[in-house]
């Protein structure tokens, strides 16, 4: 087990350190609101983020909030992560353990998680068994559960982020200094009021929003020259964006009609997951199902992924940024970061996996069952993938008709 020493790590002052707690705290928990006086915020973090404790901290407590800390040894990304050692000796029984009501008691103490993640080591899992990730996936799912069931009753929010290391910066080509600045726009944390811009973006995105769920769309048709795929919906589905979930966060999605995906995409970003790299994936989808896939490297633990369960070879999200909003200009090596990226072209994502039940019109309802039949997708993972390509993006509506919404890299409002 590795210790941290920071004198050899660049570090931002507590003017940005600050700023980035606030924007965490006081403005993306409660949906862009803010966390409320009392509520209690879980904070996970790994030894690399413990430059943020302390503003995380100071934050929480000046909004008249509670903090529960569970910090982890810099190779654990997540609370919930295992050593590589675990995934090396331990048994069938073991892979499977769940401690049931102690995660109950966990989802029901709080009202709010922030996750700041940190990367050890992109390649960490590089030799593990990619079905012991994946039986590992499938037994959490039952944590997910517990969270969403809270989160849908409207009486828990979360956000997820990343603290920056060096292995994250050295996988992007960049000093950390570079990387952190990336984030630093990113987030506007130079900003003289990071609260108050996050404010204005989220807006946009809300604007963007409205119009698309305006428009009634029936099926998006993405075409460009490494994608050629179409994406349907119900009548009861929309687009959701801007909901302080993820920061930064400058996409719009949604949960499409599950049982209907067809076509194929290229993905010409390389996708960092569970310890692994994976580069050039390819996926084919008839009749919602993945069909046929590849990859150009680390074949293995795609197929692993892809195989975990039933739900993990459909899709559960797509989703688009538009360029003019996001200030990311570097691939960084980070899927949080990178399915925000801006650029020449902005970015396009799906995720194969679980659906979010917000891309649903008046979710609550709606049974389980009738969810489902709306194409709603149910899966242990979630897992985005993401093209930095150009591409044209068609919607036939309900009322006939089609047209543009997007071309290079921006929403046709």
């Amino acid at each position: 087990m590795s210790y941290i020493d920071f004198s050899n790590i660049y570090i931002p002052d507590n003017r940005i350190l600050k700023n980035f707690a606030d924007v965490l705290v006081k403005f993306a928990l409660n949906g862009g609101k803010g966390i409320k006086e009392g509520e209690v915020v879980y904070v996970m973090m790994n030894e690399y983020g413990k430059p943020m404790w302390l503003p995380i901290e100071r934050s929480i407590l000046e909004s008249g909030g509670n903090m529960i800390l569970s910090f982890n040894p810099a190779e654990l990304e997540r609370d919930r992560d295992q050593s590589k050692q675990f995934y090396e000796i331990a048994n069938e029984d073991q892979l499977k353990f769940f401690p049931d009501e102690y995660i109950k008691t966990r989802v029901n103490t709080v009202d709010h998680f922030l996750l700041l993640l940190s990367t050890h080591d992109h390649e960490y899992y590089k030799d593990i068994d990619g079905t012991k990730l994946a039986t590992r996936n499938k037994v959490w799912k039952k944590y997910m559960e517990y969270r969403n069931e809270k989160e849908y009753a409207g009486k828990l929010t979360w956000v997820l982020t990343d603290y920056p290391t060096p292995a994250m910066a050295n996988a992007a080509n960049m000093t950390l200094k570079e990387y952190w600045d990336q984030i630093i726009k990113a987030c506007f944390l130079d900003e003289q009021d990071p609260i108050l811009k996050n404010q204005q973006v989220m807006q946009k995105i809300i604007e963007i929003v409205e119009w698309l769920n305006s428009l009634k769309i029936q099926k998006i048709h993405v075409k460009g020259d490494d994608v050629d795929l179409h994406i349907y919906l119900t009548i009861e589905h929309q687009f959701v964006g801007g909901s302080g979930r993820n920061i930064p966060s400058f996409e719009v999605f949604t949960s499409p009609d599950t049982t209907k995906t067809e076509g194929w995409i290229y993905f010409n970003q390389p996708l960092y997951r569970n310890g692994q790299i994976i580069k050039g994936i390819k996926l084919e989808f008839k009749n919602g199902e993945i069909i046929n896939y590849s990859a150009e490297y680390n074949y293995d633990a795609l197929k692993a992924m892809i195989e975990t369960d039933e739900g993990s070879r459909r899709v559960g999200e797509f989703s688009l940024t538009d360029k003019r909003l996001s200030k990311i200009d570097r691939i960084m090596a980070n899927t949080l970061f990178d399915e925000n990226f801006g650029g020449e072209y902005g970015n396009t994502h799906i995720a194969i996996g679980q659906s979010y039940r917000d891309a649903i019109k008046n979710q609550e309802k709606y049974s389980n069952e009738e969810i489902k039949q709306l194409g709603f997708n149910d899966s242990a993972i979630h897992v985005d993938i993401i093209s930095t390509s150009n591409r044209v993006v068609h919607a036939e509506l309900y009322d006939g008709r089609t047209i543009k919404i997007y071309e290079n890299g921006e929403f046709l409002i």
